[in-house]
C-alpha cells in the first residue's frame, strides 16, 4: 500500500509538472497563448478537488519519503537511486519560495499575481535570481520524476519497445518548456521598456502591502526551516537507531565468497551487500519488484522472517524455489548463509516470469546435433570474409529451422549446432519438433545450395543426429556467456548419433526412442544396433539419406506407441 500510494502522488505531481511544461511551452508562440492555455489549466489545479489532489499528494510523497529513508539502514545505493533520493528532498526546499509568492500571496496577503505577463516581468526584470531559481526546481522536479517513472516502467515486458519514444518525451518536452520560457521572458523584456506598460501592469495586478510581503518572505524562511529540521530529524533518528541496535549484538551473514559482513537486526540482505562493497542485482533499487535481487537462504528457521504477501507474489510470479528470498526484503533475526542467484549485471527482464528449470532441473527432453561436411577443406579455399559470411547464412537457416519448429539454439560450436526441444512442450511434441526441424534443415540447405552455386565449389552437406533422454537443464555459463544449456549423457549421446552420419554416409540419425516418443512409423528406414562409449546397453538408431525423406509427423502421438515410448 505504501508502494501504490508513493507512485500515485507521484504521479499526480508528475501530471502537475508537465502541464506546467506544456504551458511553458506556448511561450515559443506568445506571451498571450500562455495565458490563454494557463486559464483552462488553473481552473483544474486551483479548483478544490484539484487543490486537494496536488497538495495531498505532495503530503504523502513527501512524508513516505522521509519514511523511506527511515527504513533505509544504509546510505550506501547506486548513483541513480542517490540522485533521485538527493533531488528529491531538494524539491521543496527551492519550490517553496514559488508557491507562496505566488499562490499563498495571492490568496491570502491582497497580492494580484496576475498570470505569465507578470510573473515573467518578476523573473527576468525585477528578480532574475528567482526566475533561475524557478527553472531549476522544474528540471530538478522533471529528473526526480523521469527517475522514478524508469525504476518503475522499465519492470514491465513493453517497456523495450516503448523506450526510444519515452526517452524522446523526457527529453523534448522540457527542452521545448525552457525555451518557451526564455522566449516568453524575451518578449516580457522588450515590454517592459516602455514605462506605460510597466505602470499599467502595476495598476492591473498590484503587489502585496509592504508589511503582507514582509511576512510571506519570513513564512519562506521559517517553511525551509521545517524542510531541513525534518530531514535533520530523521537521519538523527536513524544514527540513534543503529547505536542502539550495535549493543544488542550482529548478525553475520556469509557470502559463496567466503565473505562474512556484520550487520544489526533490521538490515536487509541487499544493504549488507551494499555496505560490504559485494554486487548485487536489484534493478527496481530495493523495491521488491523486479525479483532481480533473489538469493538462496541458508540458516535457522528462527533467523528468516517470513515474508510479506507483496513478496511472496514476487516470488511465486518468476517460480522461485521455497529456500529463494528477495534480497531487499529479508531482514535477518540471526547468522545465515546467502546466495545471490543471479549476476549483478542482471537486467529488468530477468525479473520476468522464468521457467523453473532455468535454475536447474533434470527434464526429459530431446537433442539435435547438426555440422557441416567437408567444412575444413572448404574454409582452406575461402578468404576469411567469405568464410564469415557462408557461416552466417549456414547459422541463419539452422536457427530459422530450429525456432520455426519450437526449437531453442542452444550453441553454435564452430561449424555446428546444439538445439533443445521440448524444455516446455513436453518430451513427447519435443521428438516430433527435433523431427520437423530436421526435415526444414534439409529443405533450407538444398535451398541455400541454390543460392550459392558459384560460391561454392560443391554443394554444401549437413549431418544431423538426435537423441531423446535425461538431461540436466539450466542456465549456464559466466558473464555475457550465460545461456540455456543441458548437460548429460543424453547430450553425448546425442553428439556421437550426429558422428555417425560420416559412418553410415547419411545425412540424419536419429535414436529408435526418438521415433517411439515422437509417435511415427519409420517403415523400412535402415535399422542398426551400435555401442556407444560409456554405455552398456547397446543402442538402437535408424538412418535416413536425405532427411526430408521422413515420414509425416502426426499432430498427436496415438496411446500405443506412447506407452511404448514410457516403457
Amino acid at each position: 500500500m505504501i508502494r501504490r500510494l508513493r507512485l500515485a502522488s507521484g504521479l499526480v505531481m508528475l501530471a502537475y509538472v508537465t502541464t506546467h511544461f506544456v504551458n511553458h511551452s506556448l511561450g515559443l508562440i506568445s506571451v498571450q497563448a500562455m495565458d490563454r492555455a494557463l486559464v483552462e489549466i488553473y481552473q483544474y489545479w486551483a479548483s478544490p478537488l484539484g487543490g486537494v489532489l496536488l497538495y495531498g499528494a505532495f503530503a504523502i510523497h513527501y512524508s513516505l519519503a522521509l519514511w523511506a529513508l527511515w527504513l533505509r539502514r544504509s546510505l550506501k545505493m547506486p548513483l541513480a537511486e542517490a540522485t533521485q533520493l538527493v533531488l528529491g528532498f531538494s524539491i521543496p526546499f527551492f519550490l517553496i519560495d514559488h508557491v507562496l509568492q505566488t499562490r499563498v500571496a495571492d490568496t491570502f496577503y491582497g497580492a494580484d499575481v496576475g498570470y505569465y505577463a507578470t510573473v515573467l516581468h518578476k523573473y527576468f526584470v525585477t528578480n532574475p535570481l528567482r526566475g533561475v531559481l524557478q527553472l531549476v526546481v522544474l528540471l530538478i522536479a522533471w529528473v526526480h520524476a523521469m527517475i522514478g517513472l524508469w525504476f518503475w516502467l522499465r519492470l514491465k515486458p513493453w517497456y523495450r519497445r516503448w523506450q526510444p519514444i519515452l526517452y524522446a518525451f523526457a527529453l523534448l518536452l522540457p527542452t521545448l518548456a525552457i525555451l518557451g520560457f526564455f522566449e516568453g521572458g524575451r518578449q516580457v523584456m522588450a515590454l517592459s521598456e516602455d514605462p506605460a506598460w510597466v505602470a499599467q501592469q502595476a495598476q492591473d495586478h498590484p503587489p502585496a502591502a509592504p508589511a503582507n510581503a514582509a511576512v510571506v518572505d519570513q513564512m519562506v524562511v521559517w517553511v525551509r526551516y521545517f524542510f531541513v529540521a525534518a530531514l535533520l530529524a530523521v537521519l538523527a533518528a536513524r544514527f540513534a537507531r543503529w547505536r542502539w541496535q550495535r549493543r544488542r549484538g550482529v548478525i553475520r551473514v556469509s557470502y559463496p565468497s567466503g565473505r562474512v559482513v556484520e550487520i544489526v537486526r533490521g538490515v536487509s540482505v541487499l544493504e549488507a551487500s551494499r555496505m560490504a562493497g559485494i554486487p548485487h542485482a536489484s534493478v527496481c533499487g530495493g523495491r521488491g519488484r523486479c525479483s532481480t535481487c533473489r538469493i538462496r537462504v541458508e540458516g535457522a528457521q528462527e533467523a528468516l522472517v517470513a515474508p510479506a504477501p507483496e513478496e511472496v507474489k514476487v516470488l511465486r510470479r518468476v517460480g522461485a524455489a521455497p529456500d529463494v528470498r528477495l534480497a531487499c526484503q529479508l531482514r535477518p533475526h540471526g547468522d545465515l548463509r546467502v546466495t545471490p542467484l543471479l549476476p549483478a549485471t542482471a537486467q529488468a527482464s530477468d525479473g520476468f516470469h522464468r521457467p523453473g528449470y532455468l535454475h536447474g532441473a533434470e527434464r526429459d527432453i530431446a537433442i539435435l546435433f547438426g555440422d557441416l561436411r567437408s567444412f575444413t577443406q572448404l574454409s582452406e579455399k575461402k578468404l576469411p570474409y567469405d568464410l564469415v559470411f557462408l557461416l552466417n547464412r549456414y547459422f541463419a537457416e539452422t536457427g530459422h529451422a530450429v525456432e520455426a519448429a519450437g526449437g531453442r539454439i542452444d550453441k553454435f560450436i564452430g561449424d555446428g549446432v546444439m538445439a533443445l526441444f521440448g524444455l516446455d512442450s513436453g518430451v513427447e511434441a519435443g521428438c516430433r519438433e527435433a523431427l520437423a526441424a530436421a526435415r526444414d534443415m534439409s529443405e533450407r540447405m538444398e535451398s541455400l545450395n541454390h543460392a550459392l552455386v558459384h560460391d561454392v565449389p560443391e554443394p554444401l552437406r549437413i549431418g544431423i543426429g538426435i537423441h531423446t533422454g535425461s538431461a540436466i537443464v539450466g542456465e549456464m555459463g559466466y558473464g555475457s556467456a550465460v545461456s540455456v544449456t543441458a548437460v548429460g549423457d543424453a547430450v553425448n549421446t546425442a553428439s556421437r548419433i550426429e558422428g555417425l552420419t560420416k559412418t553410415y554416409g547419411c545425412e540424419l540419425v536419429i535414436s529408435e526412442a526418438v521415433a517411439l516418443r515422437a509417435g511415427i512409423d519409420l517403415g523400412d528406414a535402415p535399422r542398426h544396433e551400435i555401442e556407444i562409449r560409456g554405455r552398456v546397453e547397446r543402442l538402437v538408431v535408424r538412418t535416413f539419406a536425405r532427411a526430408r525423406d521422413l515420414p509425416d509427423l502426426p499432430r498427436g502421438a496415438p496411446k500405443k506407441i506412447q506407452r511404448a515410448a514410457a516403457v
